[in-house]
């Protein structure tokens, strides 16, 4: 029954509904509290909001108002509500829920969203009308960004357009009371996508008299030992046995994917306990709606294929987020690996018939289903560290959900970040928000570079952007500088250059809503390479920074590069480099000659890199962290000859030095600085002597390594606290993607909190290139507003 108010007369307000409010429930939830609060008026999608005229009792709207956010929809995110008295008498007699009507802008479309409770009821009970369907879902939950190609959200703008509902979805479809009001995927096994298996002749292994469903005979074949590419929610995904060492090995022979890990799918939480320990924090991660990949602390289990996750104390877990995957899981009941379906470095398959063709000789099996996927979108993968849950790829459930931009960026309208070369995302700003596409990848490959022009080209019609301004990095031989150009001088755009680094301290000052006019305070950006204001290729840097300029104070030493990018895959180069820079060879090579490291040296063509060197030919200059964690990582026969995939060295350096951390806090090796034009250097000369001296003693290795982060971790933060004092500022910002290590991360934010200093690092973006984007587009709009 309507409350009762004692206020007889009724007054009119047209209220304004702005955030992630379409597409969610939002609709019904109005009009189930205005029937609460004994309200008539209407409801109706407009633009890049929910719009209500509502008439009642004076304080029967105010309560109304005031749930409107504290009742809203679970996938919902409300950022501002206005409202304005309405003067016009009411015309109807009841609440209703009226037509969308097309605005002029878009800012919020909701991400797509796990299974929810009520859903995963109705799939298991074998009474219920979507018994095992594989495309159930409603308002709270099921596909929303992957299956729309254009604006307002409703069934005609999205792949579900071709599939007519049947009259008991209708039904459902069209009662506000109903959960399922207004679900756009609504469907049923009668009337909505189907799922279809198919071996690599395109032929379906079901036969008619087979009492199984696909999704049994699945499970089956993936007990048996098979490789099946499975359609899921945002793209295809290889899915194999995890308990099978013979499937894995050979997905990853036909993957073409070395050592890199695999994720994993379990059943539930109860599943992942014998294989991994997680928190209350990492299991909330598992089970929220965006169910994205946990990086979690692994557990010795021999029910493990060895070659999941080899060398590695973390475990990629995720939970079921379709009803395809609950009920396979279920079918199945043992973990399942489960990756992006496509070749090393390619894009995700989210085609039929180009799954079929791609995968050829990778899958044996296809579970396809009719539902088109519109914007394909990787798993997103968190890991907690420092407390907090840190984003390493924004992908499925995340994007496109935006970010609201701090105070001062009002009138940034029409900016593009076009983002990096690799994990490239791009951003777009426009009425106060950042929007950001999901995980593209390395646009070095063409079909990833083909995917990134797709994706720029459907963002600006999804969100009716046009752009103004175009900012790209300095590095002219990245692909997304090459094109941003080329669309500038094409359209006669304004062109902004932002430096690596800087827009890798923006993007976080952005996430953590610092004003545009934030006094500058220090920024240390620690990553792989990227272009310098001088030239060359920096990577381990301490700034003054704000969103306008930014100014190097401190770096580490730069080091020659033996043969470039090679010195990347072949992480011995870098030791050498190191140590022909701090020594004399001769000498150091006598004094340490019974070291691995050492007799390994010298079976390599020294002197062909000594010509190189003394000639300054293909050995560019940098002072990468990356290459710092390689170089150190070498040294201890990590990843000694070759890296598989990109920050391999410093990833199995961080996992052999995790169970020595703690006992030795304090033994860190040490390192000296020195001022170089007003900017100081870090020399790591100290720090070499000690790694070789403890390994000629025979410490431990894992005890090395421990000391290795430590001394590194104590350099940073003794550095940023000198910087502190020079630029009067408490807050330190930590980006860049060697800040993805938690043991360095941790230990930093903590010697830094103990000088009451506050230290900031990326959470909600990627500190790794993937938040770049964010804080190109913010610093192209900053140095606009500057101009005005």
């Amino acid at each position: 029954m309507p409350t009762s108010y004692p206020n007889p007369y009724p007054s009119g307000k047209t209220i304004h509904i702005y955030g992630v409010v379409q597409g969610v429930g939002f609709r019904p939830t109005v009009w189930r509290l205005a029937q609460k609060f004994g309200l008539i008026g209407r409801v109706w999608n407009e633009g890049d909001n929910v719009t209500i005229q509502a008439w009642g009792a004076p304080s029967a709207l105010t309560d109304f108002i005031q749930q409107l956010s504290l009742q809203a929809p679970p996938l919902a995110r409300v950022l501002q509500i206005t409202s304005k008295l309405l003067d016009m008498p009411a015309d109807i007699a009841e609440f209703c829920i009226v037509d969308s009507e097309i605005g002029a802008t878009y800012t919020q479309i909701a991400a797509d969203a796990a299974t929810c409770i009520a859903c995963l009821a109705e799939i298991n009970n074998p009474a219920n009308r979507r018994y095992r369907y594989a495309f159930t879902n409603c308002t709270h939950c099921g596909p929303r960004f992957s299956i729309i190609h254009s604006l307002p959200y409703d069934r005609k703008h999205t792949s579900m357009a071709e599939f007519e509902q049947c009259p008991a979805c209708l039904s459902e479809y069209e009662n506000p009371a109903d959960r399922r009001f207004h679900a756009q995927p609504n469907a049923c096994p009668l009337c909505g996508p189907q799922l279809m298996l198919v071996n690599r002749q395109g032929l379906s292994p079901v036969s008619l008299d087979n009492k199984k469903d696909v999704i049994a005979i699945t499970a089956d074949l993936i007990r048996q030992g098979y490789i099946i590419a499975v359609k899921s929610l945002g793209g295809f995904h290889l899915a194999c046995d995890a308990t099978n060492q013979q499937a894995v090995s050979e997905l990853r022979k036909r993957k073409q994917r070395d050592q890199k890990p695999f994720a994993i799918m379990v059943r539930d939480t109860d599943m992942l306990h014998s294989l991994a320990s997680f928190t209350v924090v990492e299991q909330h991660l598992l089970k929220q709606a965006a169910a994205p990949i946990v990086l979690l602390a692994k557990k010795d289990n021999e029910m493990l294929a060895i070659a999941i996750a080899p060398g590695q104390n973390t475990l990629g877990c995720m939970l079921p987020y379709t009803p395809l995957h609950h009920s396979l899981m279920q079918d199945l009941n043992r973990p399942m690996v489960l990756t992006s379906a496509n070749r090393n470095a390619e894009p995700q398959c989210v085609d039929n018939h180009d799954a079929q063709q791609r995968l050829a000789d990778i899958a044996d099996y296809w579970l396809l289903h009719n539902r088109q996927i519109i914007n394909g979108l990787d798993d997103s993968v968190v890991r907690v560290i420092d407390s907090q849950a840190r984003l390493l790829r924004r992908a499925r459930g995340y994007a496109p959900v935006s970010l609201a931009l701090p105070g001062g960026f009002e009138k940034a309208h029409g900016i593009i970040g076009m983002g990096g070369e690799l994990k490239n995302t791009f951003c777009l700003l426009q009425d106060q928000q950042g929007i950001l596409s999901p995980y593209i990848g390395d646009l070095e490959n063409a079909l990833t570079h083909q995917n990134y022009r797709h994706k720029l080209a459907l963002y600006q019609d999804l969100f009716n952007f046009k752009a103004q301004v175009i900012a790209v990095d300095r590095h002219e031989g990245y692909l997304s500088t090459q094109y941003g150009r080329q669309w500038a001088a094409a359209q006669s755009l304004k062109i902004v250059t932002v430096q690596h680094h800087h827009a890798h301290i923006a993007a976080c000052m952005a996430e953590y809503g610092l004003a545009i006019d934030t006094p500058a305070l220090v920024g240390v950006a620690l990553d792989g390479l990227g272009l310098g204001e001088d030239g060359q290729l920096w990577g381990g840097e301490f700034f003054k920074v704000d969103y306008r300029q930014c100014a190097r104070l401190a770096t580490f030493q730069s080091i020659p590069m033996l043969g470039g990018t090679q010195a990347i895959l072949q992480p011995w180069r870098n030791t050498y480099a190191h140590l022909k820079q701090y020594f004399d060879w001769q000498t150091v090579n006598q004094q340490f000659a019974e070291l691995d490291i050492m007799r390994y040296l010298n079976t390599q063509a020294l002197n062909v890199f000594d010509r190189m060197l003394e000639k300054q030919i293909n050995t560019p200059l940098t002072s990468s962290c990356g290459r710092w964690f390689d170089a150190f990582a070498a040294v201890l026969g990590i990843c000694l000859d070759t890296c598989s995939y990109e920050g391999q060295a410093a990833i199995s350096l961080e996992n052999l030095a995790e169970p020595m951390f703690i006992s030795q806090r304090g033994f860190g090796y040490a390192y000296k600085s020195s001022s170089e034009n007003d900017v100081l250097i870090l020399s790591w000369q100290p720090f070499w002597l000690g790694v070789l001296n403890d390994l000629l003693a025979g410490v431990d290795k894992a005890i090395i390594a421990a000391r290795v982060h430590h001394g590194l971790a104590q350099a940073i933060a003794q550095t940023a606290l000198q910087l502190c004092t020079q630029v009067n500022s408490d807050i330190v910002i930590l980006s860049g993607g060697v800040f993805q290590n938690r043991l360095l991360l941790e230990e930093v934010s903590q010697l830094l909190r103990l000088a009451n200093k506050l230290p900031l690092s990326p959470a909600k973006l990627p500190c790794n290139d993937g938040g770049l984007a964010l804080g190109q587009a913010v610093i192209a709009a900053a140095r606009q507003e500057s101009l005005c």
